[in-house]
Formats: structure tokens, sequence, C-alpha cells
């Protein structure tokens, strides 16, 4: 699994400065993706320590780190999750996936926030009022509470 790019972003996850690492190798190939160089193969090699130097680098900056796909690969997801709430406990962590539903390998322990729904054009994404995608909080007893996001502002 390879990190294609990073950057701290402020919309994805509500109320949090996040760092999102987008992931490359996307198998999803939603049609009318934003994001269709994240279809390769390309970047760096994602590990517990490469995640480890990019949260300690941030450390002062961001709230939550967030992994933008995987659904290559949801175990190795849920391995780097787990690796954060054992190693940087601080951090909230959230996951952006294509995925209908939940993966059986994801343990929802290991996550503060998820989003499920691959991107379908005619239905927008998290602001639109029909859309598919669903973002969810883990609350306090692992359960999964959806959260609407307000629509965008049209000016």
């Amino acid at each position: 699994m390879k990190c294609y790019n990073f950057d701290i972003v402020c919309q994805e996850i509500p109320n949090e400065i996040t760092l999102a690492i987008n992931i490359s190798g996307c198998p999803n190939r939603c049609k009318g993706c934003h994001s269709t160089w994240l279809w390769k193969d390309e970047g760096v090699e994602l590990t517990d320590n490469f995640i480890k130097l990019l949260a300690e680098r941030y450390s002062g900056d961001i709230t939550c780190l967030c992994f933008m796909g995987g659904d290559q690969n949801p175990q190795q997801i849920n391995s780097f999750a787990s690796f954060i709430k054992a190693n940087i406990p601080n951090l909230k962590v959230g996951w952006y996936s294509g995925l209908e539903e939940l993966a059986p390998q994801i343990q929802i322990k290991n996550f503060d926030y998820i989003k499920l729904g691959p991107y379908i054009a005619e239905r927008g994404g998290l602001r639109a009022p029909n859309t598919n995608q669903k973002f969810f909080q883990v609350g306090e007893n692992l359960e999964l509470k959806e959260i609407k996001f307000a629509p965008k502002n049209s000016f």
C-alpha cells in the first residue's frame, strides 16, 4: 500500500484538523472520480514508521489522521489504525472508503470516523442531499452514529 501524497485539511472530518493521507491503487474506479491519479499504484510505501514520522512532524497542527482510500487492503488500514491508537493515542483516526459496507477486517474500536460509499456523480458527495455516501462517528459504545454534512453554500 502506497501513500501518493498527504495534506492538512479541515473539511473531511467535522471539527478536526486532519492529516489526510491519499492512498494510491484505488480499485473502485468510480465514474466521475476527482482523484483518478490515485488509481495507479504509485508513491511511497506506507508503513507504521512512515505514519509515526508524519504524526510527529505535524503533532502540534493536527487532531486527526485520515486514510483516504485503501480499499484494496482493509486489513492493512485496520492495522495502521490500531498502530495509531496504541502509539499516538491523542490522534483521532478516520477512514474514507469507497466500499458499500464496512469490510469485515475493520475493527471499529480502531477508528473515530468512517466514510462509506463509492462516489456516484449523479448522487454527489457527502454534502449533496441525495448522496449515497455515509459518514459515521464511532460512539463510546462502539456504535456507528451517522453524521450528515451541511450542504455547501452556493454563492
